[in-house]
């Protein structure tokens, strides 16, 4: 069984190596029906194999200049207030309804993921619109904080688009400024699950290892799989854990 859960920590670190997010969307289910974690357990240990994570991936994108460390910074201020918010409420809720709110929001990421990124345009934000542009970033901030810190999923794919469309930043810019946003935030929920939840760390360091290990290879696979057919992929069986993890939590 420690095999299977390494294994699949590996692919945890890859898809966020790889797509920028989607790191959570697998470690949830890991660690639930794979490792036996109750899913309150399970939220707040994948958001730390998340946070780790995506520091790592994140250093290979500061050093190809794909971080706008200021937005990154305004952004993931406000979604850490919306997370530890979220992971406060989180705690609290019976682990069936978190696994389904859960299993929705893999849902609404799988769309997103089936969907594709649109082109947006690549000038920084300026001029009069800028202090509505700030404020918007913030408030927008706050909810997927919010939203990510409850459930532990729909960060990266949530957090990029916000980027690329309110910020205006190129995508290559807003993946790498995601990877500051996702792990703030998921340093925050995991605080706020943490005054009512206890982690089996020997457990959850292990699977952020393996993760981490992921991740390396992800970032190394960048320039030779296409993106577009990976995602769409890899969006499908998003799709079908969302609704095999519905199906399973209600009946």
């Amino acid at each position: 069984m420690t095999v299977v859960i390494v294994g699949l920590a590996v692919l945890i670190g890859v898809s966020l190596g790889l797509l920028g997010g989607g790191g959570s969307i697998l470690a949830v289910p890991l660690l639930t029906y794979v490792a036996g974690m109750e899913p309150r357990e399970a939220v707040a240990g994948s958001l730390f194999v998340v946070a780790v994570t995506s520091a790592v991936s994140l250093i290979s994108h500061a050093r190809r200049g794909n971080v706008r460390w200021r937005i990154g910074a305004l952004f993931g201020t406000a979604s850490m207030f919306g997370a530890f918010a979220g992971g406060l409420i989180g705690s609290r809720i019976p682990g069936t309804v978190l696994m389904i709110a859960f299993a929705l929001m893999m849902l609404v990421t799988a769309a997103a993921m089936l969907r594709g990124r649109k082109a947006v345009p690549t000038s920084s934000p300026g001029g009069e619109h800028s202090s509505l542009r700030r404020w918007r970033i913030l408030a927008d901030g706050l909810i997927v904080g919010l939203v990510t810190g409850m459930v532990g999923a729909g960060g990266g794919f949530l957090v990029v688009p916000a980027l690329a469309l309110l910020a205006g930043l190129p995508m290559s810019a807003a993946v790498g400024t995601s990877l500051v946003v996702i792990t703030m935030k998921s340093v925050a929920g995991l605080g706020g699950y943490l005054t009512a939840v206890t982690l089996d760390w020997p457990l959850i360091l292990l699977v952020t290892g393996a993760a981490v290990i992921g991740a390396l290879l992800g970032s190394q696979l960048t320039d030779r799989i296409p993106e577009g057919g990976l995602r769409k992929a890899f969006g499908i069986f998003v799709l079908i854990m969302g609704g095999l993890v519905l199906t399973l939590e209600l009946t």
